[in-house]
């Protein structure tokens, strides 16, 4: 088993994010690393961070609101400092967890791009980017996705629309007009921001080079979760009841097995943007590979994560 090194975990304070961090900590001596939890300062932080502690695990805690590009950019330049000084382990594991579905697709980030694919995509661009040097081989880059792109059953019972491509640059910009009813329009840019991670993970893979492994985990659907509370009372409520049905993914059962993907022998071979849902190694729709897509992508991010001046440090 390859030295478990440093794992980076953004979204650590709730739902799959924690249970991810718990279960890193929980882990036996020699097969623990240290942990960088990167999210927002507050109580929440404290609190994950006081419980992998009280577990055994060396944690640091970076605080970060990723809608804000020069928040990112200030977190992974203190990620290097503590790499360079010897303050954590080596680097050999990043996993973009975090995420948001923004109600009202209007609302923009601080850098004036739409919220949804600022926090899901931007933000995690941003940040890999910056740390991609920093890795020590063999490492791993484990993006959160999710099936939202394409309508399965589960989505087509709660209405939840399934991705509506467009160029990058169109789809990071916020929506003007009057707000669209209903979720059609936060769920068609939450899932856009799901198919950029996949086609961003294809992408990335050319990029890295050999010694970084790019993969996808999709936890299952899991209703309930604070990712869907912007969201109308009766969708809120349907979710709840739903999340009771035997079988559905929960954040206690799946936030381990994200954690697995990051660190377990059973994943280390997967390349590419592999797509795993829960515990099972998935092809993903012929929709979610597209060459011409995925260098476009590319291009417009390093477009978009160049379009604002850093603030000054």
């Amino acid at each position: 088993m390859t030295e478990p090194g440093t794992v980076l975990i953004t979204g650590p304070t709730r739902n799959l994010g924690r249970h991810a961090v718990l279960a890193m900590a929980e882990r036996p001596h020699g097969q623990r690393p240290d942990l960088l939890l990167v999210g927002r300062v507050g109580r929440d932080l404290t609190a994950v961070a006081d419980e992998a502690r009280a577990r055994g695990a060396r944690v640091r805690e970076i605080g970060c609101d990723l809608a804000s590009l020069a928040d990112v950019r200030a977190a992974a330049a203190t990620v290097r400092d503590l790499l360079a000084a010897g303050a954590v382990r080596p680097l050999r594991a990043l996993i973009a967890n975090a995420g948001v579905m923004s109600p009202d697709t209007r609302q923009a980030s601080p850098d004036g791009y739409e919220l949804t694919f600022a926090v899901n995509y931007l933000a995690h661009a941003q940040l890999i980017g910056d740390l991609l040097g920093s890795f020590t081989a063999p490492a791993r880059v484990v993006l959160v996705g999710s099936n939202t792109y394409h309508a399965n059953v589960w989505r087509k019972l709660l209405g939840v629309p399934e991705a509506r491509w467009a160029d990058p640059v169109e789809l990071a910009r916020p929506a003007t007009g009057e707000r669209a009813p209903g979720m059609t329009a936060s769920g068609v840019a939450y899932s856009n921001a799901k198919l950029a991670i996949l086609y961003y993970a294809h992408e990335l893979q050319r990029q890295a080079g050999a010694g970084i492994s790019v993969s996808v985990f999709e936890p299952g659907w899991m209703p309930g979760t604070a990712l869907g509370r912007g969201a109308p009372a009766a969708f809120r409520a349907m979710s709840r009841a739903l999340g009771r049905v035997p079988g559905v993914s929960t954040p206690r059962r799946s936030g381990p097995l994200l954690a697995a993907m990051a660190l377990d022998d059973q994943w280390a071979h997967l390349r590419d943007g592999a797509f795993v849902v829960k515990t099972r190694l998935t092809e993903v729709r012929p929709v979610a590979h597209d060459r011409a897509r995925e260098q476009r992508l590319w291009e417009a991010t390093t477009e978009l994560l160049n379009a604002r001046t850093p603030r000054a440090s």
